[in-house]
């Protein structure tokens, strides 16, 4: 019997959780049993290698305790370290600031922002081999019962998974020399997990100027456009990024094609009334994330091995959904208007309201209305009142809006 191969250890020290996600990605999608250890500050990269030495080390450049550089150097000095595989990424790309490095003999130097796809084909050149058809099989489950993983992953779940047709306008991107923010913008806004991962990640302690993000051009313009793109590429890499059995992989496409309806109707409104369309937009688009992220959790649960029939997957739909978008908007603490607007989609509550809040609980509205029912009867709703909205809004509204 073959002895089994050891899993190797990956030690990456990242003070940005979603950079450091990412790099967790590109690692795991080359090795897929490899253990990756995540740590946010130079001391304790430098004690973790202490108590166990790893097979690789990627860190950046400036970590808070002890910088990368630092953290390399001591490294170095150490008898048991000096060929230890190292990566390092910093800022700092001046030639006094790479010639200073060189003599402590780093594995590769990438500058920020780093491309991913370079990134890659290092790590690929530097992890240890994985053995031939070692698969990235699902962790087994820990619990039997549906409710108690869903309770146990609700706060923690990677969020939607994405569309077909984006992930492959991704792929083009990643692959093209050069890029315009406009046509980026184009190709992900259409995508709920790609807006708002980007929003969340823009408004992150390593990213806010005082000012947060709340919609996918101001994130994009914030991250610039190869920080966005290796998130992106992060999320693609994902497990479950893309939904495999095919009711799941449905009910996301109507989900999907209700959170477009909703993000055009209220951009459009947004418009007519002279409002903040971009943010209307935004809201719209992620108003059933819930749902999205429910359906890949529950395709992890059967990969994982459990079993879902066809009325558990809908008593589950109904009783969860909106708890689990809940959890996400907080998780990735997107911005406190974006996430006002988004439930007031779902719910006008009482208290003073921006007209974006009514014009999101309007959308929803209208989206209800029966088969040949007309927008005008409306006019007498709490909200269109609040709204002050001139019939002729309603009137003018295009149908192909409200088509199901």
């Amino acid at each position: 019997m073959p002895a089994p191969s050891k899993v190797p250890e990956i030690l990456i020290a990242e003070a940005d959780p979603w950079t450091a996600e990412l790099i967790a990605q590109l690692v795991l999608d080359l090795h897929a049993n490899a253990r990756v250890v995540l740590v946010s500050d130079g001391h304790e990269a430098l004690g973790r290698c202490k108590r166990r030495l790893p097979e690789l080390v990627i860190a950046d450049g400036e970590l808070p305790g002890i910088n990368g550089v630092e953290l390399l150097r001591q490294l170095r000095r150490h008898p048991r370290t000096p060929a230890l595989p190292f990566v390092l990424i910093s800022a700092r790309v001046d030639a006094n600031s790479v010639r200073a490095v060189r003599p402590l003999a780093p594995s590769a130097y990438l500058g920020k922002p780093f491309n991913a796809a370079k990134l890659r084909k290092r790590l690929s050149a530097l992890l240890p081999a994985q053995d031939a058809g070692a698969g990235s099989p699902a962790p087994a489950l820990l619990v039997d019962n549906l409710n108690e993983y869903l309770d146990g992953v609700r706060e923690e779940g990677f969020g939607a998974p994405l569309l077909g047709d984006v992930r492959d306008a991704v792929s083009q991107c990643l692959n093209a020399d050069q890029i315009d923010l406009g046509d980026l913008e184009e190709t992900f806004s259409r995508d709920p997990q790609i807006t708002a991962r980007l929003i969340a990640a823009s408004n992150s302690a390593a990213q806010h100027l005082g000012v947060p993000c709340q919609t996918l051009f101001q994130a994009i313009q914030r991250l610039g456009i190869t920080h966005a793109l290796n998130l992106v590429l992060g999320m693609a890499l994902e497990r479950n990024a893309r939904l495999h059995d095919p009711r799941l992989a449905e009910l996301a496409k109507s989900t999907w094609q209700s959170a477009q309806r909703s993000a055009e109707l209220a951009y459009w409104l947004a418009s007519e009334l002279d409002l903040d369309a971009e943010l209307c937009y935004t809201a719209g688009l992620l108003h059933n994330m819930g749902e999205l992220a429910l359906l890949r959790s529950l395709q992890d649960w059967q990969d994982r091995g459990g079993s879902l029939d066809d009325q558990a997957l809908q008593a589950t739909l109904t009783q969860r959904a909106a708890s689990f978008g809940s959890a996400l908007r907080i998780r990735w603490r997107l911005p406190f208007g974006l996430r006002e607007l988004v439930a007031a989609y779902h719910v006008l509550g009482s208290g003073v309201f921006s007209r974006e809040t009514l014009v999101l609980n309007l959308c929803a509205a209208l989206l209800e209305l029966p088969a040949g029912r007309s927008p005008l009867s409306l006019m007498d709703e709490r909200v269109t009142r609040l709204l002050r909205i001139d019939p002729e809004v309603l009137e003018r509204l295009p149908a192909r809006l409200l088509a199901g």
